[in-house]
Order: C-alpha cells, then structure tokens, then sequence
C-alpha cells in the first residue's frame, strides 16, 4: 500500500509546507505517542533491517565494553569507519538483530533509540526522510496516514479520475 501512495505523499508534502510547524509538531507528537504504544516493534524489526546506523565512538566503546572485547576488535568485527571519521555498523541486517529482536537492546544506539524520530520537532523539515521510511516502518505509516486526516488533507485535494 505505501508504494501505491507515493504520489499522494509527495502531494501531502508539499500540503504541509503552508502549514504551521509548531501545530504539525504538535499533533505528530500526540498521534506518536498513541501510535507507538499499539505497535510492538519486536514483531517487525524491519528498521533493523534495512537501515543504515550511524555509531558514535562513545557507543562503539559502550557495546565493546557489553561484548568484552577491545574497541579495536569491536571496530575491526562490526564498523565501518570512513576516513572523515564517521562510523556505521558495517552490515544491513544489523548484526545484532535475531528473529526480529536488538540482543543489544539495553546497549543499543541513539540513532536505534531516537528511531522513527517522530517525537522530535520540526517534523516538516524532516518529512522528505520521514517518508523514504514510510514504507517499513508500521509506527509513520500509521502517524503519516492519520496525520492526513487530521490536517484535511483529503478534503482539500481535487478528484482525480483514475485510467
């Protein structure tokens, strides 16, 4: 269904240009919140699975230190590092996702942590990544859909007759 919708979400971006940030913060926050609590992540995973994860070096030592291992070793298994310094789990899947569950969850990275970031502000300003995401992940598909309700977004679209 989300390919299908394509269109109308790039339709709805540009909707929601016009419109007050702090009032779509607002609501995007409170259909998150109520959102996230019916879906239960551990029965999909599919963040885990397709996306890129930045790493810190304060969390690259903290999972080391999870694991017993050398930072080094930790880097060496799992990282990898591009010569500006940035550093990305080296795999997609993740590698520590088994069945559809963190074994690092207590451990985990912010960029996991903070994931779908829909409990940030200026959601506006993040729509276009929001929705590359749109498609995997249940929690935005389902606030970007009822996001489109609250706004009116279908009442002020015209008809277009389909061939």
């Amino acid at each position: 269904m989300a390919l299908s919708r394509q269109d109308e979400n790039d339709a709805f971006r540009q909707f929601l240009k016009n419109r007050d940030s702090e009032t779509i913060d607002n609501i995007v926050f409170e259909l998150n919140s109520t959102i996230e609590q019916q879906i239960d992540c551990t029965q999909c995973g599919a963040c885990c699975k397709g996306l890129m994860i930045n790493v810190t070096q304060e969390e690259s030592e903290s999972v080391a230190n999870y694991f017993k291992i050398p930072v080094s070793a930790f880097k060496e298994k799992y990282i990898e590092e591009g010569e500006s310094g940035l550093m990305i789990i080296n795999t997609i899947p993740c590698h520590f996702l088994d069945e559809k569950k963190c074994t690092i969850y207590e451990n985990r990275f912010n960029e996991c942590r903070e994931f779908p970031h829909l409990h940030k502000p200026n959601f506006n300003d993040r729509l276009f990544g929001t929705l590359i995401h749109y498609s995997i992940c249940p929690i935005i598909y389902n606030v970007v859909e009822q996001l489109k309700i609250e706004m009116q977004f279908f009442k002020n679209q015209p008809l277009i007759e389909k061939i």
